[in-house]
């Protein structure tokens, strides 16, 4: 491959970058678009991953000896360790993506990297079910600025219908990894007895040597903001920032204010899009605290329960990307979003109340496909219909600190007195994604009632703000 010379671009200084007016070289801008892909997914996906693995893995080290160790299983200890992450995570969202633009992608990530890196080694060390709360508090805190921030990256650097298939990108390979994370965690249960600790110590201390090391490369490698990328020629820069401006003219961020953010916050879209989340986040979030408990529950023994988390998660990856590349294809969101969560009604309704185990394992599949699925095209939908930098730092934070929620109602509406057929969860699943379905219909309907007034002359005013911009349905 040739390599692009890189220099220090003189972009971030520009105040308005011009639309591209001339034909553009197809072939020149798939190298460019293929050298960001390459500098942003693979990290970014890397990253996201340990983040899920490191969140989700109270079911494999509960299921490795962890739940009798620390008396788990009395009353709800589990639910309430599970939930307590979510507080901080929820609560430090929108001031982490303030943080952001303060200390830049690079010093603020690794910030958050290293830091749940070394909580995640701590909990290898707990000894009390309270030492191990304290610590998914601290989890919730450090990875609260995370997942916004790279949303937030990734969607300043690309047009609006390449976004979905990018967030499907980092987020199959994050479930990919994660759906292994129980083979993982069955290879780290042979370090049983090792130093005097059970498998369970083992699962947390490994993943967190991980977590650190990715913080490393997180430091040396990740990319900033597009106007302060330094492994793009200022000629690159300019050019991927006018193809933003053409595509939706915020390629310049704009300045973060309280009286914005307040303006921001009162478009009832945004909520929207959060509850659209929290509500496919809720079943996601339900399936990695428990599948291993459900598949135990099944009869299979501790060995079996870990292998067979893997093969949903891949099966969700492929389905995940299928979709994704038919709404970027074409240039539709909310139809894809609605057949994936009958996709996840179906699923979680057969494991829920098929006789079988088999039927009840294959509804794992389909409720884990859809569930995941609905993550990035959510995250899409959302972006897609919001322009200017202050406005996406706002949206992202709101949509993603919902996601938190639905972690919540995920640990709480499972209940250790509902085991093993968590039918008041079941029913709570099934009832979130009703509720997408019908929010979906009614921003839909809204975005396509806006475009037709604008369309025929009755709006005073371009969409947004930004002339030439239609919402996405």
């Amino acid at each position: 491959m040739e390599k692009i010379p890189s220099e220090k671009p003189d972009i971030e200084i520009v105040e308005h970058i011009e639309p591209i007016q001339e034909a553009v070289d197809p072939d020149f801008e798939k190298k460019i678009i293929r050298r960001i892909d390459w500098r942003l997914l693979p990290l970014m996906s890397a990253l996201y991953s340990v983040s899920l693995m490191d969140r989700s893995n109270l079911s494999v080290a509960r299921t490795a000896g962890m739940g009798e160790d620390l008396n788990l299983t009395v009353s709800n200890r589990y639910s309430t360790v599970s939930c307590l992450y979510f507080v901080p995570y929820i609560l430090f969202q929108l001031p982490s993506n303030v943080l952001l633009r303060f200390f830049g992608v690079r010093v603020w990530l690794t910030i958050c990297v290293s830091g749940w890196g070394a909580v995640q080694l701590g909990m290898g060390f707990v000894r009390t079910w309270g030492q191990l709360a304290l610590c998914r508090v601290l989890l919730g805190l450090f990875e609260a600025g995370f997942f916004p921030a790279l949303v937030f990256v990734i969607t300043t650097w690309y047009k609006r219908h390449e976004v979905q298939k990018r967030l499907a990108v980092f987020y199959l390979s994050s479930i990919v990894i994660g759906g292994f994370s129980g083979i993982i965690g069955y290879a780290i249960t042979f370090l049983k007895g090792k130093s005097g600790l059970n498998s369970w110590n083992w699962i947390f201390i490994v993943e967190g040597i991980l977590t650190l090391v990715l913080a490393i490369f997180n430091q040396l490698f990740i990319s900033d903001f597009p106007q302060k990328n330094t492994f793009l020629t200022a000629k690159q820069t300019r050019f991927i920032l006018a193809r933003v401006e053409n595509d939706r003219g915020d390629s310049v961020p704009d300045e973060i204010t309280v009286s914005k953010v307040l303006h921001h916050l009162s478009d009832w879209t945004i909520w929207a899009c959060a509850l659209m989340f929290m509500s496919s986040t809720m079943p996601a979030y339900a399936i990695a605290y428990f599948v291993t408990i459900i598949l135990n529950s099944m009869g299979w023994g501790v060995k079996a329960s870990l292998l067979l988390t893997t093969p949903p998660y891949v099966f969700a990856a492929i389905s995940c990307f299928i979709f994704a590349w038919m709404s970027d294809k074409t240039k539709r969101r909310a139809p894809f979003i609605a057949v994936q969560a009958l996709m996840t009604i179906t699923g979680i309704a057969v494991t829920g109340y098929a006789e079988k185990n088999g039927p009840r394992y294959f509804g794992l599949f389909l409720a884990n496909a859809g569930a995941s699925g609905c993550i990035p095209s959510v995250l899409a939908y959302s972006s897609n219909n919001i322009v200017s930098h202050s406005k996406r730092a706002v949206s992202t934070a709101i949509v993603i600190s919902a996601g938190g929620v639905g972690g919540i109602f995920a640990t709480t509406v499972f209940r250790e007195q509902d085991f093993p057929r968590y039918l008041n969860g079941i029913w709570a699943t099934i009832g979130c994604q009703i509720l997408i379905l019908v929010l979906l219909a009614l921003t839909s309907w809204n975005f396509a009632r806006k475009n037709r007034l604008l369309k025929e002359g009755k709006i005073a005013g371009p969409l947004e703000g930004q002339p030439g911009f239609f919402y996405t349905l």
